[in-house]
């Protein structure tokens, strides 16, 4: 274990402030969601009406 897990790249961390990151770091990889939140449509459930095209079948569902 001579490489430590955690490097300071700019600045002086002393040992507390290591220790504060650390905790930190750990508290919010434990605070993931369990599930997944559902946040609705992929998609708008309207079009715009400039590019639709300018003429529809009177045959077509949409």
């Amino acid at each position: 274990m001579s490489t430590p897990d955690i490097r300071v790249e700019k600045g002086h961390a002393g040992p507390e402030e290591v220790a504060a990151i650390t905790a930190i770091l750990l508290a919010r990889a434990a605070a993931q969601p369990a599930a997944p939140v559902h946040r609705g449509r992929a998609r708008a459930g309207w079009r715009r009406l400039e590019r639709e095209p300018g003429f529809r079948a009177p045959h077509s569902w949409r």
